[in-house]
């Protein structure tokens, strides 16, 4: 009696009657393209890179993409200043209101020994030279130095230019709560004996200042500090340069003697407009480092494996073919 074909041995069987699951054809693997690989000039020998072409049509596109980048915040910014002065414009306080409030803020100071606006302006209208150079860095030293640092961050140091734009609209939008809900009157104002130096020496503020967009009762919080002691702290913490991180540290102090010798804010409307910019510094700082620490957390974390695919797979695999250690012992 033949046996039959499952029990065949090796050396029974040839070639052409040995079952095809016994010796699964071969099959040939698709010969992958070649990618040409080119050196780059410069580079040490042996350093080799590929794609060239690319790396350098990226390259020529990068000046465009960050021109991009700086247009469309410049075009942010301005909607957000125009948004808001134009509030302020609109939440015009009255007069008495802002008044009282203001006498209330001089009362405070008076009681914490720090109500010397007057005296220091007094002093410094008899020194020559003094109040145009105030009144100079109150108009210059603000919106110009901040559009410009601004500017500069979104060229230089785009990856840390969010932070401090992020602080700059969380610091506007508690101003123009405070500046609505609570109006104050400013020193040049009040009938302390104040000279208001900007108005009556120069035109300038009110061309980069337009009076439709001007609120009088905004002294508290100070902006002109606030604001300087941000630009001033960007300036310290990116810069590279040493006359760049001295101007960030001395802008914010002249700033401060500036807003009071001018007779358009108290000393505590200064540190207010320091501590609303440090806490939105703070968490918008806060608020990035966590949003990082949740990405690295996510990136780093396994995959979770699904038990319902994987017993799948398994039952759908084909069959394992005969191999020689599946023959039968008498034929090993």
């Amino acid at each position: 009696m033949w046996p039959t074909r499952s029990e065949w041995c090796p050396e029974q069987v040839s070639l052409l009657d040995r079952p095809s699951t016994l010796v699964p054809p071969a099959r040939a693997e698709p010969a992958l393209p070649r990618r040409k690989v080119t050196s780059v000039p410069g580079t040490p020998a042996g350093r080799r890179t590929a794609g060239l072409r690319t790396a350098d049509r990226r390259t020529d596109r990068q000046p465009t993409g960050r021109a991009w980048f700086v247009a469309r915040q410049l075009g942010l910014l301005l909607v957000a200043v125009t948004v808001y002065f134009g509030v302020r414009g609109l939440t015009v306080g009255s007069a008495s209101t802002a008044t009282a409030n203001a006498h209330d803020l001089v009362a405070l100071e008076r009681s914490l020994g720090i109500f010397v606006e007057q005296q220091v302006q007094a002093f410094a209208l008899d020194l020559p030279g003094v109040m145009t150079v105030a009144n100079t860095i109150y108009i210059y030293g603000h919106w110009p130095v901040i559009a410009l640092v601004l500017v500069w961050l979104a060229w230089r140091r785009p990856d840390a230019y969010p932070v401090y734009r992020n602080a700059l609209l969380i610091s506007g939008l508690v101003g123009m709560a405070i500046v609505a809900l609570h109006p104050t009157a400013p020193p040049r104002l009040m009938d302390l004996g104040f000279l208001d130096t900007v108005t009556t020496q120069t035109n300038a503020y009110r061309v980069l200042q337009p009076p439709a967009f001007t609120n009088p009762y905004a002294a508290m919080p100070s902006f002109h500090v606030g604001w300087d002691l941000l630009v001033g702290i960007a300036l310290v913490r990116e810069s590279g340069n040493a006359w760049a991180r001295a101007a960030g540290r001395t802008i914010p102090v002249l700033m401060v003697v500036s807003v009071v010798l001018t007779g358009n804010h108290y000393f505590l409307d200064a540190i207010a407009g320091d501590a609303i910019v440090l806490a939105s510094l703070g968490l918008v700082i806060w608020w990035r480092g966590r949003a990082h620490g949740q990405r690295r957390t996510s990136n780093s974390s396994p995959a979770p494996i699904n038990t319902v695919a994987t017993v799948s797979a398994s039952a759908a695999r084909p069959p394992r073919p005969r191999t020689r250690t599946d023959e039968p012992a008498e034929c090993r």
